[in-house]
């Protein structure tokens, strides 16, 4: 999937059209989302071989995910 990066002309509106959220509430919904993304892969890593079979994800699938950074 290719996706291409366009400079909106109201910079102030988001790409549905309804004005872009305040800094400080992106900023707090950014690190919202980092705070669930360590959160996650901090319960993915006690997971057993057993438990990781239950939800179908594989070793190698759980390593690939707990060697991202917090911010992807």
């Amino acid at each position: 999937m290719d996706r291409t990066l366009t400079a909106s002309a109201h910079p102030t509106q988001s790409p549905t059209g309804l004005p872009a959220a305040p800094w400080y509430l992106r900023l707090f919904a950014t690190l919202a989302q980092w705070a669930r993304n360590a959160r996650t892969r901090r319960q993915l890593a006690k997971l057993d071989g057993r438990a990781l079979a239950d939800v179908g994800i594989s070793p190698s699938d759980r390593f690939a995910e707990l060697e991202k950074p917090f911010w992807r």
